[in-house]
């Protein structure tokens, strides 16, 4: 079992040294360990969902497929985050699974992973629960504000790769 999960980490830090790349600049596997249809950088999938929802709504679809609305952990995912939600869609804005619903003010990724990076409007007053307690990214700048987690967005799912077997 030990040297398995090694061996995951292992091949997860070699994944994230190969290249290859279509129209985005980033580090992408070679061998392609998510589903069809979905986005590898580093041990991470991706998929854009372009049938705007409300918040809660896109985390459910999120669940459905395996993971969570995206969360954004550094400059590199933020960018990955945004050419994947401006593909295909005239959207302004798209969903992050980032929200101060529960306590305000106080921000948490629907995956439960760690607020280790934040990338908010903050020329805006950002962020701003008056706005709203969910957070989405702005496409143009691909800075993040609060909005009502009623509104409907377009959204990006993300869920841990798995492991490639040969």
């Amino acid at each position: 079992m030990a040297f398995a999960l090694h061996s995951l980490f292992l091949l997860c830090g070699i994944a994230g040294l190969l290249t290859e790349v279509r129209s985005f600049p980033a580090i992408y596997t070679q061998y392609n360990d998510c589903p069809e249809g979905w986005t590898q950088l580093d041990c991470k999938c991706y998929i854009i969902e372009d049938e705007a929802r409300s918040f809660a709504d896109a985390e459910s679809v999120c669940n459905i497929l395996g993971g969570n609305l995206v969360s954004i952990h550094n400059d590199l995912e933020n960018a990955l985050n945004v050419e994947l939600l401006k593909q295909g869609t005239s959207a302004s804005a798209g969903w992050i699974g980032l929200h101060d619903s529960i306590l305000d003010g106080d921000y948490i990724w629907t995956d439960g992973s760690d607020e280790d990076f934040l990338n908010f409007d903050t020329t805006n007053s950002e962020p701003n629960s008056i706005t709203g307690d969910c957070v989405e990214v702005d496409l143009m700048d691909g800075l993040w504000q609060t909005a009502d987690c009623t509104d409907d967005n377009i959204y990006v799912c993300i869920k841990d790769s798995q492991p490639f077997h040969h």
